[in-house]
């Protein structure tokens, strides 16, 4: 956890608000602040929780689970992009259901289509390597600084939601197929992000870069940590009820959104550097 202080101010380092005598324009995205990472990672947790409480626990299966899923975030960022300005709630509950689905969407292409947490993973990262490209090449930054219009934060959900899907295909690979099992693998995830913070404060590194690497990586470290607290003992988890987790993980949220100070990013008008 000490490790999300990184990316405190985060990507927008990267880009120069430019002094033009107006009000800066408004982001409909968070500033990325401490206060962000401690959520982004309780809410990663309550997906793989709330994702396994359909899927396993109410036997829904990853087909349905997945089609609930997607129909919420399709509704949810919906909302997001028609909506005028910053609204923490609607924010972050976009943020829980790409997360859920994200659950869900590498679970059923692991298990049910069988191609494998290796294989999930390399296809999920070229997906988001993709989608992070032609949002490069359409908007020449990929910084969520710049989230303020329709077609910036299509790319910016597009990535947000692949990555969410990739991290939980990384998380069940570290923990299943390297032998490390869940408390392993959120050891190996949380040094990762420890070596992010470290580049941040010493190395002149992209902070964009830095960014989108500690947003994919508090995902697998969300998972982990999920599947931990409620894989049976025998499997190396705490075997404790997933809905009960799911309901303090989304009260803990709740009481983040409800207490600690949050507002809207700024985005330039025009950008010095790119990503």
């Amino acid at each position: 956890m000490i490790a999300i202080v990184l990316l405190n101010t985060g990507a927008g380092k990267d880009i120069k608000t430019m002094n033009t005598g107006s009000q800066p324009n408004l982001s409909k995205v968070p500033e990325v602040t401490l206060v962000f990472w401690i959520i982004k990672i309780a809410a990663t947790t309550l997906g793989e929780t709330a994702g396994d409480s359909v899927t396993m626990t109410l036997h829904w299966g990853y087909l349905a689970g997945t089609g609930l899923f997607l129909a919420a975030l399709v509704a949810l960022v919906g909302y997001q992009i028609v909506a005028k300005k910053f609204h923490p709630y609607l924010y972050w509950a976009t943020i829980v259901a790409s997360t859920t689905f994200g659950t869900t969407m590498a679970d059923f292409a692991d298990r049910s289509l069988g191609i494998g947490y290796t294989g999930g993973a390399a296809v999920l990262l070229f997906c988001l390597l993709a989608t992070l490209g032609l949002w490069y090449w359409s908007h020449g930054s990929i910084s969520v600084d710049t989230v303020s219009t329709p077609k910036v934060e299509a790319f910016y959900w597009a990535a947000i939601t692949f990555s969410q899907t990739l991290g939980t295909a990384l998380g069940d690979w570290m923990a299943d197929s390297t032998g490390l099992g869940y408390k392993g693998g959120a050891i190996v995830f949380g040094a990762a992000l420890a070596i992010v913070a470290a580049a941040y404060y010493w190395t002149n590194v992209s902070r964009v870069l830095l960014f989108w690497a500690a947003f994919i990586l508090t995902r697998p470290l969300g998972a982990t940590v999920g599947d931990f607290l409620d894989k049976p003992v025998r499997d190396g988890g705490l075997a404790l009820s997933r809905p009960l987790a799911s309901a303090v993980i989304a009260a803990f949220i709740i009481i983040c959104v409800l207490v600690l100070p949050q507002r809207a990013g700024q985005h330039p008008t025009q950008s010095r550097s790119a990503a």
